[in-house]
């Protein structure tokens, strides 16, 4: 879920805030759901990474943006050429894809990558979470009166 809400939701929200900016005048509606969908994204990841869910909601998703940035540091023309840009795509994905590339290109994605990949790292995230119940039950013994 992290990972189509940052490179869809994301993408999708950087290229209309970047067409926002370049619009006479220069906001809009647009603008606000825009920013709306960037700080709904920006939820999404908080959640994953400072939250108590799973470890891998937070790995997948940063080894997609690493690779990704991995790909486009080893070879460039092959990265953005995983973005779709065929008249045949949906506008939306096709505006998603292009954000993807601002982001992409800008190094955004090696940040986000690093800043998701840190929780994996911590031991406490891999353990089952303590019940303060299990260890506050003292079971009564036979033969006693309570």
């Amino acid at each position: 879920m992290a990972t189509a809400a940052v490179l869809g939701g994301g993408g999708w929200a950087v290229q209309q805030v970047l067409q926002s900016a370049t619009a006479t005048p220069p906001g809009g509606q647009n603008l606000w759901i825009a920013l709306g969908a960037l700080a709904a994204v920006g939820l999404v990841v908080g959640l994953v990474v400072a939250g108590r869910v799973s470890p891998v909601a937070a790995f997948v998703p940063s080894m997609v943006l690493l690779a990704w940035t991995v790909v486009y540091a080893l070879d460039m023309n092959r990265a953005l050429s995983l973005i779709p840009s065929e008249p045949s795509v949906n506008q939306l994905v096709r505006d998603a894809g292009a954000g993807n590339k601002a982001l992409l290109t800008a190094g955004v994605y090696a940040l986000l990558g690093v800043a998701m990949f840190i929780p994996v790292l911590m031991p406490s995230r891999w353990s089952r979470p303590h019940d303060d119940l299990d260890e506050d039950y003292e079971p009564a013994q036979e033969g006693s009166y309570y």
